[in-house]
């Protein structure tokens, strides 16, 4: 089956995960981070919707974003079926799992991911190919995609809501774990072969060297991504994500996310702003922890673009107070 086609998209657009965190840290640095380009930007775009999400949503406003942005269609929250939609068999059910390290605490448990664990190729294959004859009995087809991420599909994976990655890491998994009211068999298989898969990793020879070495090991698995298309979509060109932000929040560096703000405002940001000033079609998305937030341009009257020269004479909100309602 070839792979979804893309429909080519004709503005600008410039999508931005984690634009804004919930952290304390990240929140008192929010009034004084200086983003000159973004808030002379912000005056010249129109807002459109928002999307208004919860905490406890299982798929992050940039993810939720992204998926309207390429028309991919959405069965419901956790239920964007990313793999498949990447695949060249989308109707087929797929997911990532994804290894990481659990963190047992106290009165919680904490997941580390792969990206974070130094985590070679050989030691991802070692364990994956331990896992797959457990996985190939209830349904489900494990191969090696990276160090980070195996491949799964099977039917199995049909209709399961999964939080995505980037909502679980470096924080409590105990409220992600949903029942998956599409495919509740599903939840409870996945979740049974995520229990064996920490008894059989903690017996693994790799949990030892990696032991020995001082490192975290790997102690189980996330899934994420899962589903599958009623049919090949006609997806369009995806805009552009930066990933400086997304990084630096996911790993709690507060230090490195402000630069990667700053860094953010003088490139790309300027580079959206040179195109709308030029009255080129521009979109941007700005996504937090709960909400995404777009502007696009709009048709300008001939008075409107007489009087854009003396707009900073009245004054614009800074760009914080925005990031602040995401």
């Amino acid at each position: 089956m070839p792979a979804p086609p893309l429909v080519p998209e004709s503005s600008r657009h410039l999508l931005v995960p984690f634009a804004a965190a919930g952290a304390p840290e990240c929140q008192a640095l929010l009034p004084g981070l200086p983003l000159p380009r973004l808030t002379e930007l912000l005056a010249l775009l129109t807002e459109q919707a928002p999307d208004r999400g919860e905490d406890e949503a299982l798929s992050p406003p940039h993810e939720r974003a992204l998926a309207r942005a390429l028309g991919l269609p959405v069965a419901g929250d956790g239920r964007i079926p990313w793999v498949a939609a990447q695949s060249d068999a989308p109707t087929v059910p797929q997911a990532w799992f994804s290894p990481c390290h659990f963190q047992v605490g106290m009165e919680m448990v904490q997941l580390l991911p792969g990206s974070q664990l130094d985590l070679p190729e050989a030691e991802s294959r070692a364990l994956l190919n331990a896992l797959a004859p457990f996985c190939a009995e209830d349904g489900i087809t494990l191969r090696f995609d990276s160090a980070t991420q195996w491949h799964a599909s099977g039917e199995p994976l049909r209709g399961v809501a999964c939080a995505s990655l980037d909502r679980v890491s470096g924080r409590q998994v105990d409220a992600w774990m949903t029942e998956s009211p599409a495919n509740p068999a599903g939840a409870q298989l996945l979740k049974r072969l995520q229990s064996e898969a920490q008894m059989l990793f903690y017996t693994h020879p790799v949990h030892d060297a990696r032991t020995a070495r001082g490192l975290l090991p790997v102690n189980g698995f996330w899934v994420h991504g899962a589903g599958a298309l009623d049919s090949v979509p006609a997806l369009r060109e995806p805009p552009t994500m930066p990933e400086g932000l997304r990084q630096a929040a996911l790993q709690a560096d507060w230090a490195g996310w402000q630069a990667a703000w700053q860094a953010l405002d003088a490139n790309e940001i300027a580079a959206l702003l040179a195109a709308a000033q030029r009255g080129d079609r521009v979109t941007l998305t700005l996504c937090g922890e709960r909400h995404a937030r777009t502007w696009t341009t709009q048709p300008v009257s001939a008075f409107a673009r007489l009087t854009r020269p003396f707009k900073h004479l009245l004054g614009r909100a800074p760009a914080s107070q925005t990031l602040k309602d995401l």
